[in-house]
């Protein structure tokens, strides 16, 4: 379970979820580099499917864009590709996703990115109760209605887990 003796100082994510009027608990935990989902999951002790990351990609334009998938799932970049539009998608190098999003890679929140971003998300995600997500900061998620996602961030449901 998490523990709530530790303090987590706002964040951009957090100041956009209470400027919004977000409903969201807070998650945080020891992060352990390359730990990833299953490492947060583990130590918070929930799924890693209800784990939802945020990975920062770019077309073939290098346009960057967000996906948020489970993270007990890929990305079929040439399926996401398909669902968008684009003749191609990629991951972006992690200074490349850092420079968008302006969260350091392992920390990154699809809330308070400092470039606006097309967001999309994996359509079984929406289907969840709840789901923990990075807060925009190594170590520390935050538990909102997937219906958030859409709601706050306009976020367009593709198919292209994997």
């Amino acid at each position: 379970m998490a523990k709530k003796d530790k303090h987590v100082s706002e964040t951009p994510a957090t100041q956009a979820l209470r400027r919004a009027g977000v409903d969201f608990s807070e998650h945080p935990y020891d992060y352990v580099d390359r730990g990833g989902t299953s490492e947060s999951a583990r130590q918070l002790g929930v799924p890693e499917h209800e784990v939802v990351k945020t990975l920062v990609m770019q077309d073939e334009r290098a346009q960057p864009l967000i996906v948020l998938m489970h993270g007990d799932k890929q990305v079929s970049t040439k399926n996401l590709a398909r669902d968008i539009g684009a003749k191609a998608v990629s991951a972006c190098a992690p200074e490349v996703a850092q420079r968008h999003s302006g969260y350091l890679v392992g920390g990154t929140s699809p809330f308070g990115t400092k470039k606006a971003m097309p967001v999309y998300v994996e359509a079984t995600v929406l289907a969840l109760p709840r789901v923990l997500i990075n807060g925009g900061r190594r170590g520390y998620l935050v538990g909102i209605a997937p219906a958030v996602l859409v709601q706050l961030l306009g976020a367009k449901p593709v198919r292209c887990a994997l």
